[in-house]
């Protein structure tokens, strides 16, 4: 297995659409249910490629059941660290330590050992995701419940990275892998969030599903398409270097986060961005 340039520029895409998302819950008035409605139309739409392509091969059903109950804990990170922080603080956070983390598991999990070369990529990447997001040290320091979700999410991020990576591969078909996850996954989160409004809040709350449902919509299939890219290249590349590539979606998100949530950007930021694309271009070396 080899991370190709066709590879790569399929996963910078996948990225771009990973921070897209990311970056409509961040914006929404009630992040929550944002993410419980963008989650469940990605669903609904999902299910009927399910129901044409049929489903995967069952040796991987039992990764799939592992990555919903890791998934429900990635989206109340993702809630709570965009609830306490700015997108260009905790998301970075989030998807810059989990490939160090993926790498430390891959030869023990998945029996891919990383190269010298592409070792200096991912700590290359992790480190310059790590400076865009710190780049202002003194503020971060006082957003606790924020980085907590985020450090904790990272771990999540890793977990369902590794579980997914072994299960797309015993899948037979990345599309199929993917199509019931999604499909399965749409539920669980919203429901709990359901559950968790009173008879008054879940009137207001299907207000606002009216008003959202469009973006939800687009954010829905955004976020299909990243994780569709990024498994179907764990079939075709290591699953530590295609995790590490995913997460220049951290540039994208200090973009937005710059042009449409008016966050701050800076010189560190931009260093770390150049730290970013040459750890992306190590990997591709090594």
């Amino acid at each position: 297995m080899a991370l190709t340039w066709p590879i790569v520029a399929a996963v910078l895409c996948g990225a771009l659409l990973h921070a897209g998302w990311n970056a409509l819950v961040k914006s929404s008035g009630d992040k929550a249910a944002d993410m419980a409605l963008l989650h469940l139309l990605g669903a609904l739409g999902a299910l009927p490629l399910l129901l044409w392509l049929g489903l995967p091969q069952p040796g991987s059903w039992p990764f799939i059941g592992a990555s919903l109950v890791i998934h429900i804990g990635y989206y109340i990170a993702v809630v709570g660290a965009y609830k306490h922080g700015e997108l260009g603080l905790t998301y970075p956070i989030m998807r810059g330590f989990a490939p160090l983390l993926v790498a430390l598991a891959s030869a023990t999990w998945i029996g891919e050992a990383p190269s010298a070369t592409a070792w200096v990529g991912i700590v290359g990447i992790s480190c310059g995701v790590a400076l865009v997001g710190l780049a202002h040290p003194g503020e971060t320091l006082h957003h606790g419940k924020a980085l907590a979700f985020a450090f904790a999410n990272a771990a999540i991020i890793a977990t369902y990275t590794v579980v997914d990576g072994l299960g797309v591969r015993a899948s037979g078909n990345a599309a199929r892998y993917v199509l019931l996850l999604v499909v399965l996954d749409g539920l669980p989160y919203a429901l709990l969030v359901w559950l968790q409004r009173s008879r008054g809040e879940r009137r207001a709350l299907l207000r606002y599903a009216r008003q959202r449902w469009l973006l939800a919509a687009v954010g829905g299939c955004a976020s299909l398409g990243s994780y569709a890219i990024a498994l179907w290249a764990m079939t075709r590349a290591p699953v530590a270097s295609v995790a590490a590539l995913r997460e220049t979606s951290v540039l994208f998100a200090a973009v937005l986060g710059t042009w449409l949530l008016k966050e701050k950007f800076g010189l560190q930021r931009a260093i770390g961005t150049g730290i970013v694309v040459a750890g992306v271009m190590a990997l591709r070396l090594g």
